[in-house]
């Protein structure tokens, strides 16, 4: 009798409610299974009331709570344990790792970029002055020191640039009304750009047959990169195959990637704040993409020690978890105070790191310190490639 009424639970739970087959996966039950054991879904017949679809709503919430406080505290105050813990079978009381770094790590990189005002480089980006760097025709005056794009300016100083190279002795090194030598040279630079130019303007067709035509490959793709930039402004081009018909352009990887690097880096130039927060974006990815390699040299470290692969990559995971909450307090702490605490809480994290290590894989401090030392700057080195191979795709595909 104690037994059958161990078995009554109220609401959707109660035996008359019971059936002898789950209604999701069709597995066999008995009246004892409250869940199926087969897909967890409660067995139960009774139709869903709002009540208990808010009852089922709250628990749920409350057993992810409750794990992601267990998960913290034993993250925090017991380094290593939570993997030992995870790996040995104790699972159900801690969140997944890879969804919890995932989680953490969104959280971290959406309070990164919220925190830090990007849209000032985009008020210094509109005050200088593209046009120069995108190939607009520019006059240099010596004694100002400023370009103009003025096109009487540019006539006049072209005549002057002219008239003061051909009477300048080449041995001395003051030229005619006191221009020197390097603000001539800067003109000449300058004229010679703008005759490559009025080439593009005149003939843009022509001009990168020219490019393509020229065998001895010296600086061919920077050539077509600087043509792209200067047409992409010049005929509003949004894309590779416009420029393609417009200019009877070949479709090579070559000029593909000129179009898109050039149209990337004058989207760039416009809007530096848009660039920095699309590639932040993409970290926690790389993250992903970048912890499994890392895992490898922990592999080999502790090749002699009984753990698998997956128990090194759980372990860098719990401990990458840990870097990101000390890095979240971090910002929080700094918005309020204002203050700068990064570094404070990296040298806790290092800390952390160690212990972590010694108390994982059970070795000695000396062993623990060399392998530490060996693990941190294989991260360094992992990391900047992580960084620049980043950057480098962010601005080969913005």
């Amino acid at each position: 009798m104690g037994k059958k009424d161990s078995l009554v639970s109220k609401g959707r739970y109660e035996l008359r409610y019971r059936s002898d087959q789950c209604l999701n996966c069709g597995h066999p039950l008995d009246v004892s299974d409250k869940y199926c054991p087969n897909c967890s879904q409660a067995n139960s017949t009774k139709k869903l009331t709002l009540k208990d679809f808010l009852d089922e709503f709250f628990s749920g919430l409350i057993n992810y709570d409750s794990k992601l406080l267990k998960t913290l505290t034993a993250l925090l105050a017991k380094p290593g344990t939570i993997t030992k813990d995870y790996i040995n079978g104790k699972r159900v009381t801690y969140t997944n790792p890879f969804r919890f770094l995932l989680s953490l790590a969104f959280l971290y990189f959406l309070m990164f970029t919220f925190n830090n005002n990007f849209d000032n480089l985009d008020r210094a980006a509109s005050k200088f002055d593209g046009r120069i760097s995108a190939g607009v025709p520019v006059a240099y005056n010596v004694k100002s020191g400023a370009f103009s794009t003025d096109s009487t300016e540019l006539k006049k100083q072209t005549a002057n640039v002219l008239a003061q190279l051909d009477s300048t002795d080449p041995g001395t090194k003051d030229i005619k009304d006191g221009v020197d030598i390097l603000d001539s040279l800067m003109v000449a630079v300058n004229l010679k750009k703008v005759n490559r130019d009025s080439l593009m303007a005149a003939d843009p067709a022509g001009y990168f047959k020219s490019v393509e035509e020229d065998k001895s490959g010296d600086g061919t793709f920077s050539t077509k990169m600087e043509f792209f930039g200067r047409m992409i402004q010049l005929d509003t081009l949004y894309s590779f195959q416009q420029a393609q018909e417009k200019y009877n352009i070949k479709s090579s990887f070559s000029n593909k990637m000129a179009f898109q690097v050039s149209n990337s880096f004058l989207k760039i130039v416009d809007h530096p704040s848009r660039f920095i927060n699309s590639t932040i974006s993409k970290m926690p990815f790389v993250i992903f993409l970048f912890l499994p390699v890392f895992a490898v040299f922990i592999w080999l470290v502790y090749i002699r020690k009984k753990y698998t692969y997956t128990d090194h990559l759980i372990f860098s995971f719990h401990n990458q978890s840990l870097l990101f909450i000390l890095l979240i307090l971090s910002l929080i702490i700094d918005a309020i105070f204002d203050v700068t605490s990064a570094a404070i809480f990296i040298i806790i994290f290092s800390v952390y790191l160690y212990l972590a290590m010694k108390k994982f894989y059970g070795q000695g401090t000396f062993k623990t310190i060399v392998k530490y030392l060996f693990l941190n700057t294989i991260f360094t080195f992992l990391a900047v490639f992580a960084v620049i191979m980043l950057l480098t795709g962010s601005v080969f595909t913005y």
